[in-house]
């Protein structure tokens, strides 16, 4: 499964319904307390592993050298301090937003009889929609650019002014955009590198880790620290399943449902049977389903998409390149002489 595969999710308690359907006898006479499932259910999607969880991110304002982390952090994929931004009037909505917008590089230089281009529709006009090497140039007339104006209809800012852009643990480059619930739009110019001291909290392969520069930031107690006083940080994190109303979640995939139900199913007859309800032969065919659907959902959720089968692939032909054609490289030809 790949990390941006969409994946849908459910609240437990859809999925607790679903497992009382199937044991509606039970269920009538009150023989199943949601209380002991719960942490069935946890400990599922721990099981499952990172590639389940959603990917949330988040502007934090430091102040007096921390800030709070967000109560759905699970671990940090990387981050950055926010620099200089625009803002703009769009239109109102509910909540705040952070957009990362895709961006593509333009050329560098740009032919203004050419058509629009791919991040500027409207660049290449003047005030009299002529220029000096088109044809039908007025001599007296201005070649300045018309920067347009804000556009509610198009919040991300300023078609024709070039975006400051960043790079995320990929390599691909957005534009970030952070709408907020006021109607007001701000455009970051400018991230700036954060370094982040290893931690539990982070991810092992986050670009933060490797930086070196003199902003240092770590995770400690639910806490943000940084060295600097104040400011903005911009965070791409791995969050909990939880929703905005702290209800558990769970992923909603037709395959890897049968794994969290065959589970709960279990913990069920499980305590019935301690309990002393004769469930001994139910308990051993839920027994023999679960580990066949276990099985079945982590191969699901562990399978490689394309990019990472191509990074393995590209990794093994280095190794096999210096192992077989390059290791004369390190040999010093003028220590040979000729007797």
């Amino acid at each position: 499964m790949d990390f941006n595969y969409t994946l849908k999710f459910r609240t437990f308690d859809q999925l607790l319904e679903d497992v009382t359907i199937d044991l509606n006898t039970f269920a009538l006479e009150n023989m199943i307390e949601p209380q002991q499932l719960i942490k069935v259910a946890k400990r599922v999607t721990y099981d499952l592993g990172l590639r389940i969880n959603m990917t949330k991110e988040i502007i934090l304002e430091v102040e007096h050298h921390k800030v709070k982390l967000p109560d759905d952090f699970y671990t940090m994929n990387f981050g950055s301090i926010c620099g200089s931004f625009q803002e703009h009037v769009g239109y109102q909505h509910g909540g705040t937003t952070i957009v990362e917008v895709p961006y593509t590089e333009v050329p560098s230089t740009v032919d203004i009889c050419a058509a629009p281009t791919v991040n500027c529709s409207t660049c290449n006009a003047n005030p009299c929609n002529h220029t000096a090497a088109c044809q039908g140039h007025v001599p007296d007339c201005s070649s300045t650019v018309i920067v347009p104006g804000y556009d509610p209809v198009n919040p991300y800012g300023d078609t024709c002014i070039r975006p400051r852009v960043f790079s995320n643990c990929k390599g691909e480059k957005f534009e970030l955009i952070q709408l907020l619930p006021s109607g007001t739009t701000r455009v970051y110019d400018a991230l700036i590198p954060l370094r982040f001291r290893a931690s539990q909290d982070i991810e092992c392969d986050c670009p933060n880790l490797y930086l070196n520069t003199p902003n240092t930031a770590w995770l400690k107690d639910g806490f943000l620290h940084t060295t600097f006083e104040c400011g903005k940080v911009y965070l791409n994190y791995q969050g909990a399943l939880e929703d905005e109303s702290g209800n558990l979640l769970v992923p909603d995939h037709d395959e890897i449902n049968e794994y969290y139900e065959y589970a709960m199913k279990q913990r069920i007859f499980e305590n019935l049977y301690l309990n002393g309800e004769d469930v001994s032969q139910k308990l051993s065919l839920i027994e023999q389903r679960l580990k066949v659907a276990r099985n079945y959902a982590l191969s699901i959720v562990n399978t490689p998409n394309f990019a990472e089968m191509k990074g393995l692939w590209m990794a093994n032909r280095r190794a096999q390149y210096a192992k077989y054609y390059d290791m004369f490289k390190s040999f010093n030809y003028n220590s040979m002489r000729i007797l």
